[in-house]
């Protein structure tokens, strides 16, 4: 290879990609379907963000296009090779709640840490990609296939714009996703992910006041994204002032009792209980505290109107305090992928008639042994003990590329020539665009040992590890683009 100072190239561009990068962290790409229209099927934000990284690319004088507004792509090197490397990227984020020191939007700098919502996932490395292709072209290198920078915006989510890549465009054939964590992920769980809709068992009217003592829960609103552990949850209870006050109570006792911090405030007939847990990815729930769960259990012991009673007791009976699946009965590890998991990442109960149905959302990642299709079935039948209809899963099967693929020597070699570090292969609970791919790995950015801030409040990532993972990705880049598949 030609001798190339790649950390010095990087250096020299520093002050670009960070300017650039912060442009893209300032729009705030969440999904948002009240925005949605033709050309912007994820909602203007989205949008927003994907056409700033395709003028981004048309600067450079690279081939683009924007397919539909489901993705884009940034293309580089020979146009006649048919076959092409992929870089799988993402704009889309998820919401930013919690109390940030800065505004989750107003990327902010601060001990050497970039602060902001996609600072890593994905924002941050997608702009390590993008100048690390940058500075291939910038000296000139020879290149035997196509390199092409595809930019997704529903990986949050459903992935749809992946499946609507893969039905317009040929797909790579190999290539990495910035997504995840060093060395290499070369396996991914599979997932499981749907949504359990409580069916009323009479009129709002009859589910208002029927309890014990004219009690009632009036509403239970937990979580804002399948995939994140929910960091807080908010419940309304209504009934004699006594019975609220004594509540209230117990509620601070519970909190007390469990190290877990809330409130009740008392107002006008209406109890407000409020919880906070840990949010956490949904890839690692035991790494979190779910306040949606945690609140569901302390009110567990009181008897609301029958709705409220099924919603509560199937939440309660089967996912709480077991991010496993023992409870309902799914629970399987191996050795390659680990143990299944289950995050309930939304819950919604409403007492009173409004357009949205009562339900819960599960976001499932199993091993290489699970039978998922078992799996959704006694998912069905459990939950139909408490009136509630599972809707059509969407599955998604686990992904594998075996240790002898030369891509996966290629990348072994440059981790272990950058960092000195060796480039053990690993294995994953988290879904990213890679599985889209027969030859498809996750290639960081996140370091071992490094904490994973991915989907937390004060997202960052490290500015100095930031360049080191855009050095790698111009060496993976020049490498991949000329090895013989």
């Amino acid at each position: 290879m030609k001798s190339i100072n790649w950390t010095g190239e990087v250096l020299a561009r520093k002050e670009a990609l960070l300017g650039d990068l912060a442009g893209l962290l300032k729009i705030p790409s969440v999904k948002d379907a009240g925005t949605s229209e033709a050309g912007k099927p994820m909602g203007r934000e989205i949008a927003r963000a994907l056409a700033f990284m395709l003028e981004l690319a048309e600067r450079e004088q690279w081939r683009t296009c924007n397919l539909d507004g489901y993705a884009g792509y940034a293309e580089y090197g020979p146009s006649e090779s048919a076959d092409y490397i992929g870089v799988l990227c993402h704009l889309d984020v998820v919401p930013a709640p919690g109390p940030w020191t800065s505004p989750p939007f107003e990327p902010e700098v601060r001990d050497g840490k970039l602060y902001a919502r996609g600072a890593i996932d994905d924002k941050g490395p997608t702009m390590a990609a993008f100048y690390a292709m940058k500075i291939v072209k910038e000296l000139g290198l020879p290149m035997k296939h196509r390199v092409r920078i595809i930019f997704g915006t529903d990986e949050e989510h459903t992935m749809s714009c992946m499946e609507h890549y893969r039905r317009v465009e040929k797909m790579p054939v190999a290539g990495f996703a910035p997504d995840a964590e060093f060395p290499i992920i070369h396996a991914e769980k599979g997932q499981i992910n749907t949504r359990i809709v409580l069916q009323k068992s009479g009129d709002a009217g009859e589910q208002v006041g029927t309890g014990q003592g004219e009690m009632a829960l009036i509403f239970f609103h937990s979580g804002s994204a399948a995939n994140m552990v929910p960091a807080s949850a908010e419940a309304a209870v209504t009934g004699e002032l006594s019975v609220l006050k004594a509540i209230a109570g117990q509620f601070n006792d519970y909190c007390s009792g469990n190290h877990l911090k809330g409130t009740a405030a008392l107002q006008d007939g209406t109890l407000v209980l409020t919880l906070h847990g840990k949010a956490a990815h949904g890839m690692e729930p035991q790494l979190g505290v779910n306040a949606g769960l945690q609140l569901v259990h302390f009110l567990r012991d009181y008897d609301f109107q029958p709705d409220a009673r099924h919603f509560i007791g199937c939440l309660d009976d089967y996912f709480y305090d077991d991010s496993a699946g023992r409870r309902i009965g799914i629970a399987c590890e191996d050795e390659i992928m680990g143990p299944l998991t289950v995050n309930v990442g939304i819950m919604r109960y409403e007492a009173l008639e409004c357009t949205e149905p009562s339900f819960a959302y599960l976001n499932i990642r199993f091993p290489l042994v699970a039978d998922e299709l078992r799996h959704v079935e006694t998912i069905r039948d459990k939950v139909g003990k408490y009136r509630f209809a599972m809707e059509p899963p969407i599955l998604k099967k686990p992904h594998h590329v075996a240790k002898e693929h030369p891509m996966i020597a290629a990348l072994q070699a440059i981790y272990r020539e950058e960092t000195l570090l060796e480039p053990e292969l690993l294995t994953t609970g988290g879904g990213t665009y890679a599985s889209f791919l027969d030859n498809g790995v996750a290639f960081g950015a996140l370091f071992p040992g490094k904490e994973n801030v991915a989907h937390q409040t004060d997202e960052y990532i490290e500015i100095d590890e930031l360049l080191q993972a855009t050095v790698i990705y111009a060496r993976a880049i020049y490498e991949l683009a000329n090895l013989d598949f």
